[in-house]
């Protein structure tokens, strides 16, 4: 049992109890099948499809799910994209499991899409952040590969991010640099967080592979670009919307880092069309 299935079960769980769908149960015949469609009732970039086929064949594995459009596709308001057949027990009961997760997942991939294309025409890449909802990371940033974006470390385990708080505790960025090369493998890269150009210069001097611009204004990144000539890679962050993205693209930095493409992603708006119920 993969991430995805433990979440799952742990979805299931919360939505059923020790007693069930007691509406399902109570209200519908076991012998009942029938057949729904997937409908878009917003213009958005899919993603989460395969969490959804999961839920439905968890609650019952003989029913049929076949998805006409994929993860990264857009679909537009009134779109079919799928179509789910089988119990109508096990219909109703995997369905809001289902939906919250698509909605979700394609919330964050919609989102993601609209920044890639903000920065179109520049060199600069979306990231995301470890901001994600808990136990939805991988889902999240899957999402967000769905929408274009590109993924920042997955967890604190495969890669180096030396924060303010690091810095502070370890009393300079040279020190916390130099540490963190000494510990991890000479493949891991070991990024530093900035705050101004004087940083900046210390970390690259220090050896840092990658520096983060912490809440730095256009006019700071493209100095900061200009200043590094191109020996590390830059990351811009904070105070990111996408009105901004053009304007930070157009600084030269590598990348740009959102928390808001998981944290504040709205969710949109799925339904589940049921077609009548026929008994076998």
């Amino acid at each position: 049992m993969d991430a995805t299935d433990r979440l799952i079960a742990l979805a299931l769980d919360e939505d059923l109890g020790t007693s069930g769908d007691v509406t399902s149960l109570s209200v519908l015949d076991a012998n009942l099948t029938g057949r729904a469609k997937f409908l878009a009732k917003d213009t958005l970039v899919l993603a989460g499809l395969d969490a959804a086929t999961r839920v439905f064949r968890a609650v019952d594995p003989t029913i049929s799910i076949r998805f006409t459009r994929a993860d990264g596709d857009a679909v537009k308001k009134g779109d079919i994209f799928g179509e789910v057949s089988g119990s109508a027990r096990g219909l109703l009961t995997a369905e809001r499991t289902a939906l919250n997760l698509i909605q979700r997942l394609s919330g964050v991939a919609t989102l993601t899409r609209k920044g890639v294309d903000a920065l179109a025409g520049t060199k600069t890449k979306l990231l995301d952040t470890r901001k994600t909802t808990p136990g939805l990371r991988q889902l999240e940033k899957a999402a967000v590969r769905a929408g274009g974006g590109m993924n920042h470390r997955i967890g604190l385990f495969d890669g180096v991010l030396i924060k303010d708080n690091h810095i502070a505790a370890c009393g300079s960025i040279t020190q916390a640099i130099q540490r963190a090369k000494a510990y991890v493998h000479p493949l891991m890269k070991v990024e530093c967080e900035v705050v101004d150009l004087a940083g900046l210069d210390e970390a690259i001097a220090a050896g840092a592979d990658m520096v983060l611009l912490d809440n730095m204004d256009d006019a700071q990144l493209a100095a900061a670009v200009k200043r590094t000539n191109g020996r590390v890679k830059l990351e811009a962050s904070g105070n990111m919307s996408l009105e901004r993205l053009p304007r930070v693209g157009a600084t030269g930095v590598d990348f740009v880092s959102m928390g808001a493409l998981t944290h504040s992603a709205r969710a949109v708006d799925i339904s589940l069309e049921m077609e009548p119920f026929q008994p076998e």
